[in-house]
């Protein structure tokens, strides 16, 4: 076992170095040959050195956190794909020799003030910022304060530099309403939410750009949105659609959640999929899979993108890179059980 008595000035005098070159060297600092680091590391380990955060974030100025506040609303948490996300994250901050802590909101706070006082306080390196508006508060006051931090999204405003990974929506749904156009459908539907998300946004903007292309008169589309935290709402909206007497018969969801809570409406309603209605989803969450019929979706690679983003910042916070990186995943089409050719009229 590491013996708690051993400190850094052990490890430097059994390499004849000196404590600061100890501590740079653990702390995988580039100014230090990798020999160096290489040999530090190997005695620290000899001798059952354990370092000791405090100790370390007052030579180095550094946390050794990253910070994600977890976008909560209302009652209830309903973000499927934030276990996956999550752990990600913390996967790619481990290799960088970080650690992830998370936060909540507290009822009656908003995420731009819990964000204010973890930069205030110095409680991390870098935040992590998920779900971005398109205007997000968030983003402008991290930017004004130079604050490291990496956003899953981006902000309508393209010319801002920050280090952010997105998915194409846009292209996706373009691509989502072709494979339904080609069976055959022209009355859609879009289930969406009520909040400003640049996410929203973008995938409408590609679903009605694929509209405009067919010109097509017969191709008609209703929309329902409800507040993203709202289930009561949402089953509503999507009852209307689905009890309409001229129903929609192909309905794109803006992710995977909504597209779960349109078959099991469905299923109440005794109307079957995909010979009734086509569903396609977005994310491909795990439940994604298993959902009768299965559920077709776009796959995100939700793990992996988070750890990339991990990545970016930890080249941020390390000096690494000299500008801001951006990554705009293209999703890929999986084909499931929930959509099939339109119904015959």
């Amino acid at each position: 076992m590491p013996d708690s008595g051993k400190t850094l000035k052990d490890v430097a005098e059994s390499l004849g170095i000196s404590i600061a070159t100890a501590s740079r060297a653990l702390a995988g600092q580039e100014r230090i040959s990798l020999e160096t680091r290489r040999k530090v590391v190997q005695a620290a380990d000899r001798i059952g050195y354990v370092p000791n955060r405090a100790a370390r974030a007052l030579v180095s100025g550094q946390t050794g956190f990253v910070g994600l506040v977890l976008p909560t609303r209302g009652h209830g948490f309903e973000d499927p794909f934030l276990g996956e996300f999550v752990t990600g994250l913390g996967a790619g901050l481990s290799e960088h020799g970080s650690d992830l802590f998370l936060t909540a909101v507290p009822p009656g706070e908003s995420e731009l003030s819990v964000v204010e006082h973890l930069v205030r306080d110095g409680r991390a390196d870098g935040l992590v910022l998920a779900r971005v508006t398109e205007e997000d508060p968030r983003v402008n006051f991290l930017m004004q304060r130079s604050f490291p931090f990496v956003a899953h999204g981006r902000i309508l405003k393209t010319e801002a530099g920050y280090n952010w990974l997105d998915t194409d929506g846009r292209t996706a749904f373009i691509e989502a309403f072709d494979l339904l156009y080609a069976h055959g459908h022209r009355h859609f539907a879009l289930v969406t939410i009520s909040e400003p998300m640049t996410f929203r946004r973008q995938r409408l903007d590609g679903l009605n750009e694929a509209i405009a292309r067919t010109d097509d008169p017969t191709v008609r589309l209703a929309v329902a949105a409800s507040p993203r935290f709202d289930r009561e709402t949402r089953a509503k909206e999507i009852q209307r659609l689905l009890t309409a007497a001229d129903r929609p018969t192909a309905i794109l969801t803006l992710f995977d959640g909504l597209a779960i809570t349109v078959l099991q409406e469905a299923a109440r309603l005794g109307l079957r999929v995909p010979e009734d209605i086509s569903v396609i989803g977005f994310d491909n969450i795990p439940t994604a899979e298993h959902v009768p019929p299965g559920l077709t979706t776009f796959d995100t690679g939700i793990h992996d993108s988070a750890q990339e983003m991990a990545g970016m910042l930890m080249r941020s916070l390390s000096g690494h890179s000299s500008k801001p990186e951006t990554r705009l995943v293209h999703p890929r089409l999986v084909l499931r059980g929930s959509h099939g050719p339109a119904p015959k009229n």
